[in-house]
């Protein structure tokens, strides 16, 4: 860790233990997956602390974001960490084959919010129902990785850097916003023990808790923000860059946070549902509200592993989480208001679940997912891409086929929302294919 790095991290945020970001929910003990839980190594300390000029370890439950900042719109990548069952969210209730094998865990089809005549909405995802008819969101199925894999780790480190069949180490999101520029937000990441790995890289990063975090950690009745910088600005003269950027950066960050934190309010009195997930997509509209150029922003929100216990249509895990994730989307949408339209937010996750329930009244690892696209440019109140069916015949070793890959979705979104040129440098040798989602 340089001088540099240290001292950023002291300024900017204030000092606290650092966690394992894995699920902590009724399912922890049952899955049996001892990747998703492990215990922060010292070398993830170190990678966290020197990937970038600053980057910051801190952590909020099961949250954490990141943000770039030039002007445009914004893109949110919402990452359902843990498994997230697509199959329960956007229900195939015209396919026979999800009811024959899924009889206890299956959403009955007289409780759905009828899409089509294949698709469906879990109920309680009816805060978001509005948004559906209004064509603000959109579903696509069947979406999943060209490697797939049924390792938490294996499949989140591939999704996450995007680059199958290469050596590339660096994050899709760190190339990104190698292509939309760099600024004093052009990457951040808050709320986590680990930086994510589509962060992973050598762009500017800037790393904070949550909004109201963003102060020195020395009170300025002690040592005022503008002697900071004049110290700072005198230390770095003549200095590279590299050298004297993440500080500055740190310091411009503090001051340009103070108007933001003084209008402040809490999630819960806008709306948000209480936990993890309000509160940082309450930041997160925040800082796209107060204008200072957000550009990518990842949020977590996981424990989505539900081997066991998943329950059903009306009460159990499944049902409780998927509505807090509903009424949090559903909040968003609403605090950001006419800013929606500029704003373009994706849930992706590592893998779906097997069609087939297991004897324990839960959903081991799959393959074939849904993903949820909310916001500005969508082509909503629909469902994207092919449909391959639950016949066995159609699935892959007992799992959804993947006929639609994430990639094309990211691509679409990055050159449609972004402004993104070509995805070449972000998605190197892959050919996105249209979805249509936006």
């Amino acid at each position: 860790m340089s001088l540099t790095d240290g001292t950023a991290m002291r300024i900017a945020d204030e000092a606290r233990p650092i966690a394992a970001a894995g699920p902590t929910g009724p399912g922890t003990a049952r899955c049996g997956c001892p990747e998703n839980g492990a215990a922060l190594s010292r070398r993830t300390l170190f990678r966290i602390a020197g990937v970038a000029g600053l980057a910051t370890a801190t952590t909020l439950s099961d949250v954490r974001f990141a943000f770039g900042a030039t002007s445009g719109n914004t893109l949110v990548v919402l990452s359902l960490r843990g498994g997230f069952d697509g199959l329960s969210a956007v229900v195939p209730a015209g396919d026979p084959n999800y009811y024959a094998k899924r009889q206890g865990v299956a959403v009955p089809a007289g409780q759905l919010k009828r899409i089509d005549s294949m698709f469906g909405l879990h109920p309680v995802m009816a805060p978001l129902y509005p948004l559906w008819d209004a064509g603000k969101l959109a579903a696509v199925h069947a979406v999943g990785q060209d490697t797939p894999t049924r390792s938490h780790f294996a499949a989140m480190d591939e999704m996450e850097r995007a680059a199958p069949g290469s050596s590339l180490r660096t994050g899709w999101i760190d190339r990104t916003l190698g292509v939309v520029g760099d600024g004093t937000f052009t990457g951040s990441q808050v709320g986590s023990a680990e930086l994510p790995r589509s962060m992973i890289g050598g762009h500017h990063k800037f790393s904070l808790r949550a909004v109201k975090d963003v102060k020195l950690a020395v009170g300025e009745d002690q040592v005022p923000l503008s002697r900071w910088q004049k110290a700072v600005a005198r230390l770095h003269t003549g200095a590279r860059p590299e050298v004297s950027q993440p500080l500055t950066s740190a310091l411009r960050a503090v001051g340009s946070m103070r108007g933001l934190q003084q209008r402040a309010s809490d999630a819960e009195a806008a709306g948000y549902p209480e936990g993890g997930l309000g509160s940082a997509l309450h930041d997160v509209a925040q800082l796209v509200k107060a204008g200072i150029g957000v550009r990518v922003a990842t949020v977590d929100f996981g424990d989505w592993d539900m081997h066991a216990g998943q329950g059903g249509v009306d009460s159990g895990w499944m049902h409780d989480h998927l509505g807090e994730l509903s009424a949090a989307l559903a909040a968003f949408a609403a605090e950001l208001g006419p800013d929606l339209d500029r704003v373009t937010l994706v849930t992706l996750s590592e893998f779906g679940r097997r069609v087939e329930q297991n004897g324990s009244g839960g959903t081991d690892h799959g393959h074939g997912n849904a993903v949820l696209v909310l916001g500005g440019g969508v082509r909503g109140g629909q469902v994207h891409g092919r449909w391959p069916g639950l016949a066995d015949s159609a699935l892959v070793d007992g799992d959804l086929a993947g006929t639609t890959d994430y990639r094309s979705i990211v691509a679409e979104l990055l050159t449609k929302r972004l402004g993104v040129g070509s995805t070449s440098q972000v998605f190197p040798g892959f050919k996105a294919r249209a979805v249509g989602v936006v």
